[in-house]
């Protein structure tokens, strides 16, 4: 009996919220904690029944021979008022008998009412807990619902952190691109600048060069004339 009741309150003293951070399911352990209470209590309610039926046969047994004990008495003094001693002294006798298993039937009674009443005890005592433990389910299953809730949206913003990185990364190569080519734009721009430059002045020598030799072609058709 006294293993039935170690065994509830083992159950009962565990911490519901450790079992639950070590475990996948909490529910599912919850509701298997819950049933091995349900049945450890039916044994020990089991327990419980017998203990105070042998509380109650002890009483009947110790009642019945006291209601004994007063009649032996009372055939004694009838026997007296008869004036037959000797009947009076024999039922005294055996009303002396049935005292002495009085005698040891009382504390036998008095220690099985005593265990049954700790015994009831400490089952109303369970059932208290196993309601309350009933009660504290509703509550640590919410409370890991909660937790595995806030959990996905952790990882959901750690998969927004992640895609905003990525994007900033994009982000950074597109700028690096668009400074290249506006480097290059820059550099074709400058070049182009260069070669009209260039054009104007190679135009500009050519320009000369004709005048040179036109001049020195007038020159030449002048000394020839003359």
């Amino acid at each position: 009996m006294s293993s039935i009741f170690k065994r509830v309150s083992d159950i009962i003293n565990a911490n519901l919220n450790d079992l639950i951070d070590r475990l996948e399911d909490p529910e599912r352990v919850i509701k298997q904690i819950i049933r091995e209470m349900e049945d450890n209590i039916r044994q020990a309610k089991e327990g419980v029944v017998n203990a105070i039926a042998s509380e109650k046969q002890l009483f009947h047994e110790l009642e019945k021979h006291r209601n004994s004990s007063q009649e032996w008495l009372s055939k004694a003094e009838t026997a007296l008022q008869a004036d037959k001693e000797d009947l009076a002294r024999s039922a005294l006798a055996r009303k002396k008998e049935i005292d002495q298993i009085i005698t040891s039937l009382e504390p036998a009674w008095a220690s099985a009412k005593a265990t049954s009443d700790r015994l009831k005890a400490q089952l109303l005592q369970l059932e208290n807990k196993l309601e309350e433990t009933k009660r504290k389910r509703t509550t640590l299953l919410a409370r890991q619902r909660a937790t595995e809730a806030r959990q996905q949206m952790d990882s959901t913003m750690n998969t927004f952190h992640a895609g905003l990185d990525a994007q900033a990364r994009f982000d950074r190569m597109e700028d690096k691109v668009e400074e290249m080519e506006a480097r290059a734009e820059a550099m074709d721009e400058l070049h182009n600048d260069m070669s009209a430059l260039e054009n104007e002045f190679l135009q500009l020598e050519t320009d000369n060069d004709v005048e040179t030799e036109l001049n020195a072609l007038k020159m030449k058709m002048q000394k020839n004339a003359g």
